[in-house]
């Protein structure tokens, strides 16, 4: 099915819904939208506003019933498979099977409510609480790369915190982001939350986005994608969280299980064909072990390229003129595909693309979001750590090493000072896959907060009553 028939058989299906229910919801039609879809930005915001301040009545259970429906609708499982085919058709970028991991990730695993904590201080002078309070409508910008777990993670985490959310999708992302946000939207309807909490408009672009940015009524502003765009809401003068990119390099020493660390690295990597921004984007490999790791590498999907012209071939393929940034044709695409284009046809056990580099090669110091792995080898594993610190381009986002020297594991956590650091796992262990803790599709570097949950979109707010309440 094409991805026309698809959204016409996706419309089918909500307009029966309707008819289902014997009407649209009331309240929604009221206030305008099409389940959330408006066509200017400013009904948009507006229109969250108004859906903010009726938020503020409701109960915290409230809030856990509704995020609990957003959770529900996405892991429904002809929503869960439509939105992830969807996001591959539309984009062009990662693979089906990834997406409905991701997808179902964010869905489970983004915190709600339970992250608002709250403190308490009793005394002689009497009781005060420090609470999350929300800020209010949020701006959320969502990137190509990973648009409905993003969409997803936020809308959990933002209603959680009590806000409204204004969406402001990739274009290359509007059907399955558009879809989604109405999903949403009939799910909070069906249990009488508040209409048009999760809002978007109907035609994405950069002028809709400089709208929303500037609309007074948008309280605070986070921004998921790449620097250009992080740049653009640190400077709009408001609250701003920018989740940017990433270039994170994996260490191996010669006491690493090699055999394990290999398998790690190529599942990290080629996870949804390496778009994580969180992803093995370059491996930095003792000299000891690095013809052992290459060779298990190999063993698990990697496809040694070694003749120079070839590599420079692969360079200009996927890497624009300036030296700077992958080409979009190729972000997300499998390895069997880039080799493809260079005349070299393999099997689909192929999943990363593997050559030895030096430090300087573009390959290296750029993050492509493709499975192209280099492989430099260093004489120690000080300096691999150093050298993974340059990689990393102060980015601050994720490093994954793998060693059984718990001194050299801990000067690398220290050193690097990444929101996400693994030891002896793949990357998408730091998000909770096959490794504890919660999730996030916002891992903001720039701006400080890390991995973002609920508190994350949430004031600190102190409540003083003098004189009483203390029972001690």
């Amino acid at each position: 099915m094409s991805i026309d028939e698809r959204m016409v058989a996706s419309i089918v299906k909500q307009v029966l819904g309707r008819l289902d229910e014997g009407s649209s919801d009331p309240r929604a039609s009221a206030a305008g939208g099409d389940w959330g879809v408006f066509d200017s930005m400013n009904e948009a915001v507006e229109a969250a506003a108004a859906a903010q301040r009726e938020y503020l009545n409701r109960s915290m259970h409230d809030r856990a019933t509704y995020v609990q429906a957003i959770r529900d609708v996405v892991l429904d499982e002809e929503n869960l498979d439509y939105i992830s085919r969807l996001a591959v058709e539309e984009t062009g970028m990662g693979g089906y099977e990834y997406k409905l991991v991701k997808n179902r990730l964010a869905a489970t695993k983004t915190p709600g409510i339970e992250d608002l904590t709250t403190e308490a201080m009793s005394g002689d002078d009497g009781l005060t609480l420090v609470e999350y309070s929300p800020f209010g409508v949020i701006g959320a910008i969502t990137p190509t790369t990973n648009p409905t777990e993003t969409i997803i993670c936020n809308s959990i985490g933002m209603l959680a915190a009590g806000n409204s959310v204004v969406f402001s999708p990739h274009p290359r992302a509007k059907m399955v982001s558009l879809h989604l946000i109405q999903l949403i939207n009939r799910a909070l309807a069906r249990l009488g939350a508040p209409a048009n909490l999760v809002v978007t408009v109907s035609e994405p672009s950069i002028e809709n986005t400089n709208a929303m940015m500037s609309h007074p009524k948008v309280r605070m502003l986070v921004a998921t994608g790449g620097p250009a765009i992080v740049k653009t809401v640190l400077s709009s003068g408001k609250k701003a969280i920018g989740a940017g990119a990433g270039n994170p390099p994996v260490v191996v020493d010669e006491t690493a299980d090699i055999e394990k660390a290999a398998r790690d690295i190529i599942d990290g990597c080629c996870f949804d064909y390496n778009l994580p921004c969180i992803a093995e984007k370059e491996v930095i490999v003792v000299d000891s072990a690095a013809d052992f790791l290459m060779f298990n590498m190999k063993k698990h999907g990697a496809y040694e390229v070694k003749d120079p012209a070839l590599i420079d071939q692969l360079v200009k393929l996927v890497v624009q003129e300036n030296g700077k940034s992958p080409k979009t044709e190729f972000v997300g695409k499998s390895a069997k595909y880039i080799l493809e284009q260079v005349g070299v046809n393999v099997g689909d056990d192929v999943r990363v693309i593997m050559m030895e580099t030096k430090e300087e090669h573009p390959f290296v110091q750029v993050e492509l979001m493709m499975p192209i792995l280099p492989v430099v080898r260093v004489p120690d594993v000080d300096a691999a750590i150093d050298m993974a610190i340059r990689v990393e381009h102060g980015n601050r986002h994720t490093a994954m090493m793998h060693s059984r020297n718990v001194d050299k594991l801990t000067k690398m956590a220290k050193l690097i000072q990444t929101t996400i650091f693994v030891k002896n796992g793949p990357s998408y262990a730091g998000i909770g896959v096959g490794g504890e803790g919660y999730t996030t599709f916002t891992i903001a570097g720039p701006t400080g907060e890390g991995l973002t949950s609920a508190k994350s979109f949430a004031r600190r707010r102190k409540c003083v009553l003098v004189g009483g309440l203390d029972v001690r």
